[in-house]
């Protein structure tokens, strides 16, 4: 299958893919040629092994465990999105057509018994009437120009399409200008067209590496600075359903308080008002130590509250009994 979808490779690219030493991968090939795989060896320093043109595997090679593995990769609703809900559905089809038929039951139900629900709680899906045609530029290497309207300004560029992220629930284009790659929230794109020019891709650009590495970039710009609290057990629970950033400083306390404790944790914030409103709500499980002027925030806020909320906010006035 390697010979199959990248051409002609060389013993030691072969070897190193399958893991195995040159030594292991002759005897491999040799027992391949054995079985009828058409496989032969060009000599010379761009030589290699190579399949016979037009030649192809089956289907018939598939694992139980790996025909139900593949009716788990589809998402039925990002797939429809992407405008290829009856492709995916038609491949399933096709597949199972292929399979043995004792097997057809077990990967069925597989897919039957498992739900994929990309979209975050208390979220509604985003309409993304470009996406279709955003997602057809990427697949077919064409350049597009967009209107994009971010929280700084609207602008209008030519990009070169290098790939789409489903991020809970949301899409985004990762996209080259001037060979540098940028991420777009595909529902902020106002206006496109697709342009004739191929794609511009960077050198050794990976999709999935650069999306990590762009989360990591993004949490470093956006947690500037950092809060000390004391958090009870509900407290800390609290802190890590708040973000990701959280979870990971909650996982480093030793160990959980006993009732009635608290324990301190470093925690990383955006800025004072966002931790404010952040912090507010956990409120009495966490309480900030420092820094200053994030507590000063607080007693700000709470004493506008009980101004909003307090006595004689209503119209009417409590006495007190004599």
């Amino acid at each position: 299958m390697l010979l199959e979808t990248r051409g002609r490779m060389s013993a030691q690219a072969l070897a190193d893919a399958l893991e195995v030493s040159v030594r292991t991968l002759y005897r491999d090939v040799d027992q391949l040629t054995a079985a009828g795989v058409p496989i032969y060896a060009e000599r010379g320093r761009s030589g290699g092994f190579q399949l016979l043109e037009g030649w192809k595997t089956t289907l018939t090679g598939l694992t139980p465990s790996e025909a139900q593995a593949v009716f788990l990769s589809g998402l039925t609703g990002p797939a429809a999105q992407l405008g290829l809900g009856t492709q995916v559905e038609t491949a399933k089809l096709k597949l199972l057509t292929a399979l043995p038929a004792p097997w057809r039951n077990d990967a069925q139900r597989i897919s039957s018994r498992l739900h994929l629900d990309p979209m975050d709680w208390y979220r509604e899906a985003e309409p993304v009437p470009h996406l279709v045609t955003v997602a057809a530029a990427v697949w077919n290497e064409r350049q597009l120009t967009v209107r994009y309207e971010s929280w700084k300004a609207t602008v209008r560029r030519t990009v070169s399409p290098l790939g789409l992220v489903l991020k809970a629930g949301a899409w985004y284009l990762v996209a080259a200008t001037e060979d540098e790659p940028r991420t777009y929230r595909i529902s902020k794109i106002s206006e496109v067209q697709t342009v004739e020019a191929r794609c511009r891709r960077p050198r050794k650009f990976e999709l999935a590496r650069y999306w990590s590495e762009s989360i990591r970039r993004f949490e470093s710009e956006l947690y500037k600075s950092r809060a000390v609290v004391l958090a009870t057990a509900a407290g800390l629970n609290g802190l890590r359903n708040l973000n990701s950033a959280l979870s990971r400083a909650v996982a480093e306390v030793d160990a959980p308080p006993g009732k009635g404790a608290r324990v301190k944790v470093s925690i990383p914030i955006e800025s004072i008002d966002h931790a404010t409103g952040q912090l507010l709500r956990l409120s009495p499980e966490v309480q900030v130590v420092e820094p200053l002027a994030l507590r000063q925030s607080l007693v700000l806020r709470l004493r506008q509250t009980c101004r909003l909320y307090g006595p004689g906010s209503m119209g009417f006035t409590i006495r007190k009994r004599a």
